[in-house]
């Protein structure tokens, strides 16, 4: 790190009006072009009897040069004597403007480009209301092609009437308009002679004057956990927590917490690739880290600081969201969201209201989201993630949504609305209002039977023998005469969930139908016994929350990696499988679940 202070600024605008050529002007105008660039794409322009255009200094854009319009989001560098940029362009196509959504949800400030001789645009509307629905605060407008428009101040003056009533329209207040002529340079690194009516900063004079909320070092420290490596050789017992610094800055020693675990521990060493020891890591910096204890954390976490104003943390928000899906966005169908480096599944909650971006219509009572619509809605993920709400950190505020594999839309948080009743809530609480009973009381199946209904669930770690202790438990149930049943998660996976696939994104329902299994096997007065590998806090809450009003009983193999939930029994992993048996056996005395068992 250099010391000097970076932005990140999007540049966004319809087709054709001129963004890719603004960005060439700024790398030329402020010397950010690599030696001879300038002179070489002049002279192959000359060659090829084409006329020269500063949108072709974009190596990233090479494509452009062919298809003539830009299909790919560029990441530029240059740096005026305030600071460093990195400025993003995003696509003005409609098919491109998920893209948009990506290099959006990096930016600071943004510049909106719309062509003075064309006028605002479909597209300059979408894209104003795309940035400050991702929360870029800071928007200055260019007015374009000026020469076009003879460098008429009556022009800019409409455009820019017209285009302020738009966005107060949406809330937003423009930072400020600029009229320029990209391809003649005029206001953009200098103010232009032949617009001497206009006062105001130029481009370059503009950007400098944005300002940073606060620096990303300087607010409180988050680290979304990609992955945790293990290392076995040589008796290295290291665990990696590795991932890039999203905000703020943590150093050896420090206590962290993760979220929403709640796990905690310290930072024992600061890991990096070919690098000098580090005590220390900060914002944009990919890290690993070395903890003081040896704790089970899986990637999604977020790593805090305890003493720094903590994250939100919850499974139901209101969120502001754009909606490019070809399919509109409908409630009760899962889709899957992406927020720093969790993954889970989410479900539309409830709509709040929508604004249609090209026509402004606004709706109370819309039913689902169409493709471009805005909307303020309530989303609810299957487990509960941690988060920031966009106010107070936008590093970890943002997301995206994806459907069918592809980004369909993407937002802020705006408000974690946790404590209200969830969707799974409403679903038990419906199920059990119309749950149609039998005639068999519980009590008459617990006489029969000559023991109580119990759901049992084995879990930890792959290979640490749960499978083995469940099988062995349920056969000495059997042959002491009494009724209980072994579930293997390959049987579910083949039968009842097969028409999930093997997608990851869908654990959410298939812990939901084990669950629903549970409630009807319990209800029929059986010991229904099952597996499952790294079970942790909320899959155990939302399989007791299924199986009401019956209880569960979770017996745990090897490492505990649970950071509220108690599991009933603790076994070690690979153990003796009788003496196993025997302990889960007198755990179910001790809770009167059977009276007797016999070897």
């Amino acid at each position: 790190m250099n010391g000097r202070a970076q932005m990140n600024i999007v540049i966004v605008g319809h087709v054709d009006h001129g963004k890719s050529t603004v960005i060439g002007r700024l790398l030329a105008d402020t010397g950010s072009l690599p030696q001879g660039k300038l002179e070489a794409i002049k002279e192959s322009c000359r060659r090829n009897s084409k006329p020269f255009e500063y949108a072709f200094l974009l190596d990233a854009l090479k494509d452009e040069q062919a298809q003539g319009i830009t299909i790919d989001m560029a990441r530029c560098f240059f740096n005026t004597a305030a600071r460093d940029y990195i400025i993003i362009d995003a696509p003005g196509h409609i098919e491109f403007l998920k893209n948009m959504i990506t290099g959006a949800s990096r930016a600071e400030a943004a510049l909106l480009v719309i062509d003075a001789d064309e006028g605002i645009k479909e597209n300059s509307k979408r894209h104003g209301q795309m940035v400050s629905m991702l929360g870029v605060k800071q928007v200055t407008v260019l007015v374009n092609k000026m020469d076009l428009a003879g460098f008429s101040e009556d022009v800019f003056e409409k455009l820019k009437a017209d285009y302020t009533d738009f966005l107060s329209r949406i809330k937003v207040t423009p930072v400020s308009f600029i009229p320029v002529s990209a391809r003649e340079g005029d206001n953009i690194a200098s103010l232009s002679e032949r617009m001497a009516w206009y006062k105001g900063s130029t481009v370059l004079e503009q950007l400098d004057q944005f300002t940073s909320d606060k620096e990303l070092q300087e607010k409180p420290f988050r680290f979304p956990v990609q992955d945790i490596y293990k290392f076995t050789r040589s008796n290295d017992d290291r665990r990696i927590v590795a991932g890039t610094v999203a905000a703020g800055s943590i150093q050896v020693g420090d206590e962290v917490l993760f979220l929403p675990s709640g796990k905690q521990s310290a930072i024992q060493s600061v890991e990096s690739f070919n690098t000098s020891p580090k005590h220390f890591a900060s914002a944009g910096e990919a890290s690993g880290f070395t903890l003081a204890t040896q704790i089970y954390v899986r990637p999604g976490e977020l790593m805090v600081n305890p003493a720094e104003p903590l994250p939100e943390v919850g499974n139901r928000f209101r969120v502001n969201l754009f909606w490019l899906g070809r399919a509109p966005m409908i409630k009760q169908k899962e889709y899957k969201l992406k927020l720093g480096s969790a993954r889970s599944t989410v479900k539309l909650a409830e709509i709040c209201n929508t604004l249609d971006a090209s026509d402004l219509s606004y709706s109370k009572s819309k039913q689902q989201i169409d493709c471009r619509d805005v909307s303020e809605c309530i989303l609810e993920t299957s487990r509960p993630i941690a988060f920031d709400t966009t106010s107070a950190s936008e590093s970890t505020g943002r997301f995206v949504i994806i459907d069918n594999y592809e980004i369909a839309g993407g937002g802020i948080v705006v408000e974690n609305l946790s404590a209200g009743e969830s969707l799974l809530q409403q679903h038990i609480r419906d199920r059990e209002n119309k749950w149609e009973a039998g005639l068999v009381r519980a009590e008459q199946r617990a006489e029969v039977n000559r023991h109580r209904a119990k759901f049992i669930v084995f879990t930890g770690a792959p290979g640490t023998g749960k499978r083995a202790v469940a099988k062995a438990f349920e056969q000495g149930l059997f042959q002491n005469g009494m009724n209980a049943y072994y579930l293997g998660v390959a049987n579910i996976d083949r039968g009842l969930d097969a028409d999930l696939g093997s997608q990851s994104d869908s654990a959410g329902e298939r812990l939901r139908r084990i669950g629903e299994l549970a409630r009807i096997f319990t209800d029929a007065g059986l010991i229904f016994i099952t597996t499952i590998d790294d079970a942790d806090d909320y899959d155990i809450e939302t399989l007791k929350l299924l199986n009401e009003p019956n209880d569960i009983l979770v017996v745990n193999h090897g490492e505990n990696g649970f950071s509220r939930f108690q599991p009933d029994l603790q076994l070690v992993a690979g153990g003796a499988v009788a003496d196993a048996v025997h302990l889960v056996a007198d755990l179910l005395k001790t809770k009167e679940i059977i009276i007797d068992y016999q070897i």
